[in-house]
């Protein structure tokens, strides 16, 4: 999956695929992530975070399925 760079101290970059609903998340800590059935209005408001951090601690984190790939 192809990410693109955020502005975020603690992420460096997001992507996502709509067709399965998973979200890849790369931290600057250099662990890899993918949630899955995240919808996709989830993926765009995250997009959209003047902070994504504070996005993915209080709309991603703890709620969707996950596994570290990296």
């Amino acid at each position: 999956m192809e990410r693109v760079r955020v502005s975020s101290s603690n992420i460096k970059s997001v992507g996502y695929d709509p067709f399965s609903a998973i979200l890849e998340i790369e931290f600057h800590n250099g662990g890899v992530y993918l949630y899955r059935s995240v919808p996709e209005r989830v993926y765009e408001r995250l997009m959209a975070a003047s902070s994504k951090g504070t996005y993915f601690n209080d709309h991603i984190k703890g709620v969707y399925n996950y596994r570290r790939i990296r």
